[in-house]
């Protein structure tokens, strides 16, 4: 098949263009931008375009098939001469579908927790040797692509956004791919460009379940009242099995999970990463890994990219960088880390970045996100106000906002450094949360710093 990927430099679209290279398939694409580590990943395939824009010459009825991904706009020149055409257009779920319509569909959700999820069943089933296609929205350590598709594996395991499909269907992701098996792990509002209503973003989840095939699973977590509660409501024939927080220690920095071979040490910590376990070994069990199987292989998984990532630890001082931007997010990693770090000063930084978290009314869903952290900073961009159209917000606001009077707020990335750089952490915990990089922080240099700093 010869496909053209219309937005090819996207995390998630040039993963699926070199997975469908290595299938067999002839593929090209075009981006009017593609930044790392996806422009490297493409030119070493030699799918990376000669020239950055949209050329309608591209578009040929030589092509099978065309993937429009969500960067595109409704009106780009590409998608226009492919509709006038009449050439097939797939958003990017679709095409999962169709490559996985014969298989045994996996699908994790839910507005947390899900690529963390999705990391440990693949971690697990990698560890076991049994191999299967998936799609998962993070680089994982041992595996090449976060997209891997074949002809032969009997399960394929997708990561189950709820966010849009593409400019042109603007159905949320996960109510396309028809899950024989699913996992919901929560609901917390997120998106609310899309979504504006907190009731209309779980109504997306009330469709999803309706999405799972007669007969199918929904694996959940129990303690999620919104969940529970729209799944004891669920009409359609599908078998329920709930999780919750396994039993669990922490003694000298390190959780211990009760299991049926005894107290497990485990490399990740918190009570949402202990939940996201449960969830899993429940999706591994309905794919054939037993019990035992799973714990031996739990206990090496050092958790998804970004997502509490430790980049420095000695005697004194640990620092992790986090994915986590929305309120729960937020919330459950501060708690972890300092339930983690009881004796440590915990401090914790949020970069406020996204549409979400930077709309004036979206903010009161911050309330005690931060409360667990001894000293607590939010960094935000009035840039990326101006950029996302939004109004101004200041400082009082997200201070009320947060209800924390001691917060330290900079709207300035070389004033926020400064303070990072003077300041000493000495037994301390230093959490940074972020999906951007506070306007331009070198976090391997802070790293240095302060191992330097130490060793003064």
């Amino acid at each position: 098949m010869n496909i053209h990927f219309i937005a090819i430099g996207g995390s998630a679209m040039h993963n699926l263009a070199i997975a469908l290279q290595e299938k067999g398939y002839m593929v090209t694409g075009s981006d009017d931008a593609i930044f790392e580590p996806s422009k490297s990943r493409l030119e070493a395939k030699g799918l990376l375009p000669n020239k950055m824009g949209w050329f309608p010459e591209k578009i040929s009825n030589k092509l099978n098939a065309i993937i429009l991904g969500m960067h595109a706009k409704s009106n780009n020149p590409e998608l226009l001469k492919a509709q006038e055409l009449g050439l097939k257009i797939y958003s990017y779920p679709e095409f999962l579908y169709e490559q996985s319509k014969n298989k045994t569909r996996v699908v994790i959700g839910g507005s947390h927790g899900k690529t963390t999820i999705t990391a440990i069943i693949l971690h697990v089933l990698n560890y076991c040797g049994k191999e299967v296609d998936f799609m998962v929205g993070a680089q994982l350590e041992g595996f090449d692509t976060m997209v891997h598709l074949t002809n032969e594996n009997e399960f394929i395991v997708l990561e189950g956004d709820e966010y849009l499909t593409s400019p042109i269907d603007l159905r949320p992701k996960f109510h396309l791919y028809k899950p024989n098996i699913a996992l919901l792990s929560g609901i917390a509002w997120d998106h609310i460009n899309v979504f504006p209503t907190f009731e209309n973003y779980v109504k997306q989840f009330s469709e999803f379940i309706k999405t799972i095939t007669n007969g199918g699973i929904l694996v959940y977590n129990e303690e999620d009242e919104v969940l529970k509660k729209i799944v004891e409501q669920a009409d359609n024939q599908i078998k329920l099995y709930p999780y919750k927080t396994p039993n669990h220690t922490i003694n000298n920095g390190i959780t211990y999970m009760q299991t049926s071979l005894g107290m497990m040490p485990l490399e990740i910590f918190g009570k949402h990463n202990l939940q996201n376990i449960a969830g899993a070994q429940w999706i591994c069990l309905h794919m054939g890994i037993g019990e035992d199987d799973f714990y031996e292989a739990i206990s090496s998984f050092k958790g998804a990219n970004k997502r509490l990532e430790k980049i420095l630890e000695n005697e004194s001082t640990v620092v992790f960088k986090d994915f986590a931007h929305s309120p729960s997010k937020v919330k459950a990693t501060t708690n972890a880390v300092k339930n983690q770090y009881k004796n440590r000063n915990v401090v914790a930084c949020l970069e406020l970045h996204t549409y979400s978290s930077l709309n004036s009314e979206f903010l009161q869903e911050y309330k005690s996100a931060l409360n667990s952290a001894d000293e607590a900073v939010v960094f935000y961009s009035p840039h990326a106000l101006e950029m996302k159209q939004l109004e101004k917000i200041s400082s009082i606001q997200i201070k009320d906002a947060f209800e924390r009077d001691d917060l330290i707020v900079y709207t300035n990335p070389t004033e926020f450094r400064e303070f990072l750089f003077s300041k000493s952490f000495n037994n301390s915990a230093l959490l940074l949360m972020s999906s951007g990089n506070y306007g331009g922080l070198d976090f391997d240099k802070l790293a240095q710093h302060i191992e330097d700093n130490n060793k003064r």
